[in-house]
């Protein structure tokens, strides 16, 4: 066991410290405006070259920094998390290939080796989603496979696509063909790619399923690696869809993927299945603010956003340990005076992502709403947008009730144990950086101030439906389960937002129909009748029969011998 943890404290070490080294690297490319492209031919066929290329300028390398950054400290994490695990040393194996798959679809300006890398996530994150061996975790993986199997798809595509460009790298044409009908095909698959990857409607599904992963497997994905590699796609190939009908069809699905979210969250009951659904609410936000053309704005929110989300993974992972593996909030309850230090983080990481002022979160997250609200929107998308920021504020004070406010029930009184050193000193880093990472990188990433001028009105919704919002979640979590005009009144209304709109079931239920129709097909053609009336009945027959013939002769041959040896007996008395 000492070895493991030696394991742990060495990558610890070696990934802080190469973290480091990139955002000081990113930062001097950004204040020098330097970009290196590091190409090396593979082949050559019909005139077109296969190149690998590997595209280093500072918004990468900053990225790939935060990366290892939360990598590191949830591998330190995982260290007291998975103790009770005898594969540990398996499951860091994975974590790194999971980490190094997302670094080099970071550092991949070329479609090809941004497919390698995107294979890659996709295959360990099914590895890592059925770690935990059994059928809920093996359904989740498939879920959670099959549905990034479409980006791959759609990626696979556009490269055939782009086969006619004389190259994959997508910096060589984007500004030329901007308005041909075979980059507006490109866009449409990059975005629909960036949507499963991402989660988007109706992609929406295998995100919460993933929940089945260990949770700093969850810490992770929903930080810093998977989900956000849809983004990161996007942000790089910006130019391609913005200012079109493509991008007014990215705000749509967003908004509606944000409102969806919040709303399903306030009627959720499992703690990873809520924070997996906030992590889907802020993917909509930042494909939003996408669709707008404001990429930095929305890289600013993906880095603030990995910080905050990855501390809440980490403490609900702490409460999960602490109370033998219950996830059901309705369990828990006043943990504030059993595990104090976790609570803080817990609130800090909740109130970052609410966008309480000059937390991390709020940097990024009021910009982005006030220069929403300077954009020409109709209403329908202001009012959407500002609505399910207030579900965002809504589900967070929810949760906190539920945790930490609520009267003790029975799991949280008799089962709790005491706070691993280990997991909090990750989480207590983690809170640091959540704190006052935001300032940080509003200073580095935005170094020229901006004047927003708004009407006093608009100026105020953000906090006025921020205020609204907590106060809404905290009336939704004073009703009790139990409650019978609550059960019998509203149980249609809540199956419906409680289960995604019921897109859990639409996309596992209807593409399951052929399949069973193709299994008892099978069962009953290929397997039954068709076995009886073609091949294997004529094997069965002509072996039957032959066997049949076998013994006839076998037997007349015996027959014939006795009575030729009775007429020899006879012969010979005569």
């Amino acid at each position: 066991m000492l070895w493991r943890y030696s394991l742990c404290n060495i990558l610890l070490i070696y990934l802080i410290i190469i973290s480091f080294i990139l955002f000081s690297v990113g930062i001097l490319f950004m204040f020098n405006d330097l970009v290196y492209f590091v190409e090396y031919e593979l082949f050559m066929l019909n005139g077109t070259q296969l190149l690998m290329t590997l595209l280093f300028d500072w918004m990468s390398l900053i990225f790939m920094s935060f990366v290892l950054f939360i990598s590191s400290l949830i591998i330190y994490y995982s260290s007291d998390y998975m103790m009770g695990d005898i594969f540990i040393d398996r499951f860091i194996i994975l974590v790194l290939m999971f980490i190094f798959s997302m670094m080099f679809m970071i550092i991949s300006p070329n479609l090809i080796s941004i497919l390698l890398g995107w294979d890659g996530l996709g295959l360990v994150s099914y590895c890592l989603v059925i770690y935990y061996q059994n059928v809920k975790s093996f359904n989740a993986g498939m879920i959670t496979a099959l549905s990034n199997r479409v980006g791959d798809s759609m990626l696979l595509m556009s490269i055939a696509w782009m086969f006619s460009y004389g190259s994959w790298n997508y910096f060589m044409y984007i500004d030329f063909f901007s308005f041909e009908f075979d980059v507006k095909l490109i866009s449409l698959l990059i975005v629909i790619a960036a949507m499963t990857s991402s989660a988007q409607i109706p992609f929406s599904p295998w995100l919460p399923a993933a929940m089945a992963a260990p949770t700093p497997v969850s810490s992770l994905v929903h930080s810093s690696t998977l989900v956000t590699a849809g983004v990161y796609l996007l942000i790089r190939f910006n130019p391609l869809y913005v200012n079109s009908t493509l991008s007014t069809f990215l705000l749509f699905i967003s908004l509606i993927t944000m409102f969806m979210s919040g709303f399903c969250a306030n009627f959720e009951f499992d703690l990873k299945s809520i924070i997996a659904l906030s992590t889907l609410s802020q993917l909509g936000l930042m494909m939003s603010i996408l669709s707008f053309g404001f990429i930095y704005l929305a890289y600013f929110h993906l880095l603030t956003h990995a910080l905050f989300k990855a501390l809440l993974f980490m403490c609900s992972g702490v409460v999960i340990h602490s109370f033998k593996d219950c996830q059901d909030i309705r369990c828990l309850g006043n943990l504030f005076f059993q595990m104090p230090l976790t609570c803080l983080c817990f609130i800090v990481a909740s109130l970052c992502l609410c966008g309480m002022p000059f937390l991390s979160g709020f940097y990024s997250k009021d910009l982005i709403l006030e220069i929403y609200s300077m954009g020409y929107v109709n209403m329908f998308a202001y009012f959407m947008y500002y609505f399910s920021t207030g579900l965002t504020v809504s589900y967070s004070f929810r949760l906190i009730y539920y945790l930490l406010v609520k009267d003790f029930s029975f799991y949280s009184y008799h089962y709790v144990m005491d706070e691993s050193w280990i997991m909090l000193k990750s989480m207590m880093t983690m809170t640091l950086f959540s704190v006052f990472g935001g300032c940080m990188l509003s200073w580095i990433l935005l170094p020229i101030p901006n004047m927003i001028m708004l009407p006093f009105n608009l100026k105020i919704m953000v906090v006025v439906v921020c205020l609204l919002g907590s106060w809404a979640g905290y009336f939704i979590s004073k009703f009790s389960l139990f409650d019978m005009n609550y059960n019998y009144s509203y149980s249609g209304f809540c199956m419906f937002f409680g289960n995604m709109w019921f897109m859990p079931y639409l996309t596992i239920k209807i593409p399951s129909y052929p399949l069973v129709f193709g299994l008892s097909f099978n069962q009953s053609s290929d397997q039954g009748w068709f076995e009886l009336l073609g091949g294997q009945g004529l094997y069965l027959m002509l072996s039957y029969y032959s066997t049949l013939n076998q013994k006839i002769q076998n037997s007349m041959f015996n027959l014939f011998f006795i009575f030729v040896s009775f007429w020899f007996v006879i012969l010979m008395f005569i």
